[in-house]
Order: structure tokens, then C-alpha cells, then sequence
């Protein structure tokens, strides 16, 4: 009896790009006809997409059997969607991938002979990192770079969720229900036995990218809030600091006053004080804000997505 290899895609406005997926995928020269002894099933994730990507979704899977889709109500986002995907994936495996083929469906074979060796994740990790602007880059490497030194586990760098995951690992994630997420701290954070493959990142081959600037800001302050305390750890430390600071100054300035007569500091710099207290006090409550927000979205008990129509049966 052959395995079956579920392939997860995210989908979000990709209507135009859909062909070419189809065809690398599904064509007569695409990988799930090339390789023998794997059953597959395509999973496709329409998260609230405002073009015609269901239709075309649709058509693909009234031509071909293998083509699955799940539907959501709304634009949940890929976080979301993909756990929608370790639902209803039926695989004894599942490789994840964009839609955009910025990841190569070529590499699905060399992940394969890894998993029939034993490996339970295998990554794939760029070697570079495509079209992609400066400051996007090194904002990237330096985010991860803050992750990996705070959280109490290894965030990979320049490794996205383009991976084959073992059932195990399926099952594992599927547990994990939070609204909040972030599936890439959340693949480290599983553990089970991981392999590194590397690949270079193709760039998209229609349209262009749905993640802007404020999308990945906000993955990133997720990312930090998911997986470690840091900052709230940083803001204790500096307040600390600071009321150190301040009690010897205090002293400082009584002895001044009693034994030499000198005059306490006027009004410059007390504003200087009082206002960067008070921009300490703001930032910590920021960051407290951040963490208790969390908080209340996960109190509510929401569904984290919520399923508009499929062809799959869970």
C-alpha cells in the first residue's frame, strides 16, 4: 500500500498563479507524477481570498481527484489557515509550501528520502533570500537574531515554513490551539528528529506579495510575546535599574545640600527626569499591554478559524 503525502498551500489572492502551481504540481511533468509509490492530495487553502482563487480552486478540483480545499469564512491569515491544514490533512506526511512557487516543488522528492530515513522534520532552509529590499533583510536577520538569544529554544534563521512534517509532528501542532500564533516558534518548539536541507528561494511568478511591512511587524511581535518573557524580564531590569539610579542621585543631592549648601537642580533638569520616567513607565506598560492582550483574545475560547465550504472529509 503506498504512503500518502498530504501538500499543504496557503492561498490568499493567487488566482493568477494557480496555472503554474497546478501544472509544477499535478502537470505531466510535475512532481506527483513523477514520483511512484506516494498517493497525494492537494490541500488548498483559500483564506478569504477577494479574487477568483476559489473558482479556480474549484476547477482544478473537479478535474483532478487529488486537488482537496478547504475554504475559510474570512481572511484568518496563513497562521490560521495552515492550522486549518493539519486539521483535515489525511497524509502519513505533509509538505508545506507557498503558492507563489517561491518554494520549489522540486526539492519534495530529496525531503521525502530523508522522512523514509527516519526524519520526523525536514526544513528546508534559503540560502539566500530572493528579491527582497535591504532594510527587509536585515530587519529579518536581526529579529531572528533577538529571538534566538531570548526564547529558551532554537528559532531557525532564514528557515520559513517551506518543511515536511511527519504525522507525529502533524498531530503534535494540531494540538496547539491558540489564536496567537506562530507556527515557525511553534516547530521548534515541538522538537522531534529534524533534518536541514538548503535550497535557494525563487521569486513569485505573478502578482505580488500580500505581506506588507505592518503584517510582518505584527508576526514578529507575536513571535516574541509566543515564545518568551524577555521583554517583560527587560522591563523589570530596567526599572530596577533606574530606581537605583534614582535613590543614589537623591542621595547625592541631600548630602550636597546639607554639607556644602548647594542648591537642588532646577526645573530643566527635573522635566528631564519626570519625562523619562514617564517614557519608561509608558514603554513597560506597553509591553505588559501586549502580553495581556494576549491574554484576553485567548480568555474568549474563539474558534481560531472557521471553515465556509470543502470537499474534505476530517
Amino acid at each position: 500500500m503506498n504512503k500518502k503525502v498530504s501538500i499543504l498551500i496557503p492561498c490568499f489572492n493567487e488566482e493568477e498563479g494557480l496555472p503554474m502551481l497546478y501544472d509544477a504540481l499535478c502537470g505531466q511533468s510535475g512532481i506527483c507524477e513523477k514520483l511512484k509509490g506516494y498517493d497525494f492530495e492537494i490541500l488548498l487553502i483559500n483564506d478569504g481570498s477577494r479574487d477568483k482563487t476559489l473558482e479556480a480552486i474549484k476547477h482544478y478540483a473537479g478535474q483532478d481527484a487529488r486537488i482537496r480545499y478547504i475554504s475559510l469564512s474570512r481572511n484568518f491569515g496563513k497562521e490560521c489557515a495552515m492550522l486549518s491544514g493539519f486539521d483535515y490533512a489525511s497524509g502519513d506526511c505533509m509538505v508545506i509550501m507557498d503558492a507563489d512557487l517561491q518554494h520549489p516543488p522540486t526539492l519534495i522528492p530529496e525531503m521525502l528520502n530523508y522522512w523514509e530515513q527516519g526524519f520526523q522534520d525536514v526544513y528546508a532552509k534559503r540560502k539566500s533570500r530572493g528579491k527582497e529590499s535591504w532594510l527587509r533583510r536585515h530587519f529579518s536577520l536581526a529579529y531572528y537574531s533577538l529571538l534566538q538569544k531570548t526564547s529558551r529554544f532554537d528559532i531557525l534563521e532564514n528557515v520559513g515554513d517551506f518543511r515536511l512534517l511527519d504525522r507525529v509532528c502533524i498531530d503534535a501542532l494540531r494540538q496547539m490551539r491558540e489564536n496567537e500564533r506562530y507556527t515557525k516558534g511553534m516547530f521548534a518548539w515541538i522538537g522531534f528528529k529534524k533534518k536541514e536541507i538548503l535550497f535557494e528561494q525563487g521569486d513569485r511568478q505573478t502578482g505580488a506579495s500580500s505581506w506588507h511591512f505592518r503584517d510582518l511587524l505584527n508576526l514578529g511581535i507575536d513571535g516574541i510575546t509566543s515564545f518568551t518573557t524577555a521583554p517583560l524580564r527587560f522591563s523589570t531590569i530596567v526599572g530596577f535599574f533606574i530606581s537605583l539610579v534614582a535613590f543614589i542621585y537623591m542621595c547625592w543631592v541631600l548630602v550636597k545640600a546639607i554639607v556644602w549648601g548647594d542648591p537642588v537642580a532646577g526645573f530643566p533638569s527635573l522635566m528631564v527626569v519626570i519625562l523619562f520616567l514617564g517614557g519608561v513607565q509608558l514603554l513597560s506598560l506597553g509591553i505588559i499591554g501586549e502580553y495581556l492582550g494576549r491574554v484576553f483574545n485567548e480568555a474568549k475560547g474563539r474558534p481560531v478559524y472557521l471553515v465556509s465550504e470543502t470537499n474534505v472529509e476530517k
